[in-house]
């Protein structure tokens, strides 16, 4: 992608808006892309929410409304998106009040504090050239394209027009029998009984890694219907060596020995390598979804990933630099690698992974 080609920042966008500026939603991604506003100098008009859950709420000071009182208020306005959702009946609310209003979904990384603008693009235009012509199909091409186009300017257009389905991108994996699947992040289970049904539940051996212990526990408690293969459930944290670790803890899907932005104490858990961990067993398909310590779970993973060459299902998605830092990392631990990048529907760029062959 050539510099004079990018669509315009949306922080740029906001910072010259004339109309006023509504922020929609509460919580952890209001708090982020309000900190970014409030270091640009934005400053919004208004918070609002869905009418389920505005209930005389206020929010970092601003009474919270519904869309018929911000409605009533203003003839025209910016509607910020500050939460994020892959169900279809909040999305396809999204997109159809992108069809009535200017809005946006800002970019703001899940760990860490590194804006994808302008000045970012230029500083790693090197690496993303790298990484987009090391993808191995054009549909990859197209969703970098996009993605890159949404991270500047929020256009939520831009991530529906580059939505592939999850069991297609499974298509890719050819998960068959006797398999040795690795699941770095298993959260409650939900992605073993999807592996599950993939394979028919006939398989090898499954390693599910989940430090949250309530995540955890959730998962030991499933019933699972097993089949003949042998499930070994972990109470640890990927890492890049065997330590121990600070973690906060949620019970959700965002509990992470990176984010310091979560809700949830900080405990102390056991970090572990899928290279120590697995000593001598060949692994086919490892999962990895560990926000944002995608990269020390690569590292402690570096052998196996060497000399077997297992498939890789990566999240790119919750630090700024993934989308670059971690394809290369990738291919320089095995080149033999093909990759492919496939973003599933969800607003924002949550969901979307890399698929290493």
């Amino acid at each position: 992608m050539e510099s004079e080609r990018r669509p315009e920042s949306v922080w740029k966008r906001l910072k010259e808006a004339e109309k006023p500026i509504v922020m929609y939603g509460m919580g952890d991604g209001a708090e982020k892309i309000m900190k970014v506003m409030d270091n640009m100098g934005i400053k919004p008009k208004e918070f609002m929410a869905s009418d389920e859950f505005v209930r005389g709420h206020s929010f970092l000071g601003y009474q919270v409304k519904k869309l018929s009182e911000i409605q009533a208020l203003y003839e025209d306005f910016i509607i910020v998106v500050c939460f994020g959702s892959n169900l279809p009946s909040v999305t396809s609310r999204l997109y159809e009040l992108s069809e009535k209003y200017e809005l946006y979904a800002p970019d703001v990384p899940v760990v860490g504090e590194d804006i994808f603008d302008e000045v970012y693009a230029k500083e790693h235009e090197a690496e993303l050239k790298k990484v987009r012509k090391l993808l191995a199909d054009e549909k990859s091409k197209e969703v970098f394209d996009s993605l890159i186009n949404y991270k500047l300017s929020g256009d939520i257009g831009l991530l529906k027009s580059c939505e592939t389905p999850l069991e297609e991108a499974e298509s890719l994996l050819k998960i068959g029998k006797e398999e040795t699947y690795v699941d770095l992040g298993a959260y409650n289970g939900d992605t073993v009984e999807r592996f599950l049904r993939l394979t028919n539940k006939e398989f090898a051996e499954i390693y599910a890694v989940e430090p949250d212990y309530r995540n955890f526990s959730r998962m030991v408690r499933r019933n699972y219907a097993l089949g003949r293969g042998i499930f070994y459930p972990v109470n640890a944290a990927a890492w890049n060596e065997n330590t121990q670790l600070m973690f906060r803890k949620s019970g959700g899907r965002n509990s992470s020995a990176c984010n310091q932005y979560g809700r949830g104490a900080q405990v102390k858990v056991e970090g572990i390598t899928v290279d120590k961990m697995l000593g001598e067993k060949k692994p086919t398909l490892i999962k990895i979804d560990v926000e944002g310590a995608e990269r020390e779970a690569l590292e402690g993973a570096s052998e196996v990933i060497s000399k077997y060459r297992p498939r890789l299902v990566l999240s790119v998605y919750h630090r700024t630099s993934d989308l670059f830092t971690l394809p290369l990392l990738v291919k320089e631990m095995n080149s033999g690698y093909k990759l492919y990048l496939r973003h599933h529907p969800y607003v924002p760029a949550w969901d979307t992974n890399l698929y290493c062959i």
